[in-house]
């Protein structure tokens, strides 16, 4: 089928990736898929979880997501007060679960990691892209840490295990599609988001049927789509030249 930006059905957007965004936090990346912009960030503090015990050695990581207000038209309220809506709450979780997949808390120490991923701008698939480019700000985060300086994800000693992406699928005209932007989003039959690990694992997939069904055949096809375009989002993880402190 004929696209609306004339992509390959199993074609991901445009992405570029800028690294050292901003210079007040350790990582940072601002990362676009086409029409989406997201700015990822990520801090470190001493300072864990008050429900988790120092004395453990472990540490944490979480993740806070937002739609600035400019990002959709018509303009977005902004949260304030510390409430966020139901859905940017679901975001953030994801985001936190899928960077600590990843990761080994016990060689992170105790120390907290904090992702956060702000859309600039609005054309579907922004948690996906929130978590690839919050796994980009994370890993300078972490190299910003002198006992890591250097390593790579899987060393011994490292507490990152392996790289973790994600994407949107769907099912429009029965025609499976990778990387929605928003009119196919609206206008899915299906639409789904997939994150995975680097080593091929499934961190979390999310299906739904707008006003239709998927039988398991389908299915495959659009979780096979999926693992195509999070590997080539991985390649250029890993190919993204990393902040070594």
């Amino acid at each position: 089928m004929q696209r609306i930006d004339n992509r390959l059905e199993d074609e991901l957007r445009p992405i570029t990736i800028q690294k050292q965004f901003t210079d007040k936090t350790p990582g940072s990346v601002l990362i676009s898929a086409g029409g989406t912009m997201v700015l990822c960030t990520a801090s470190l503090s001493d300072k864990l979880p008050p429900w988790m015990d120092p004395e453990d050695g472990r540490g944490w990581i979480t993740a806070e997501y937002n739609m600035l207000p400019g990002s959709t038209s018509p303009r977005k309220k902004r949260e304030r007060d510390g409430k966020v809506d139901g859905r940017t709450s679901e975001i953030q979780r994801l985001i936190g679960r899928s960077l600590r997949a990843v990761v080994d808390l016990e060689r992170l120490g105790p120390r907290m990691l904090t992702v956060d991923c702000d859309v600039l701008q609005a054309d579907g698939g922004t948690r996906t892209l929130s978590i690839t480019g919050a796994m980009i700000a994370m890993l300078d985060a972490l190299h910003s840490i002198p006992e890591f300086a250097g390593l790579t994800p899987g060393e011994e000693r490292f507490p990152l295990k392996d790289y973790v992406a994600a994407v949107s699928v769907g099912l429009l005209e029965k025609t499976p599609l990778l990387d929605l932007c928003y009119q196919e989003d609206f206008a899915a039959d299906v639409d789904m988001n997939v994150v995975m690990t680097g080593s091929g694992k499934f961190v979390e997939i999310q299906g739904t049927g707008e006003e239709a069904t998927f039988d398991e055949t389908e299915l495959v096809q659009l979780l096979q789509l999926a693992k195509k375009g999070i590997r080539e989002l991985i390649e250029l993880q890993a190919d993204t030249p990393h902040k070594v402190s």
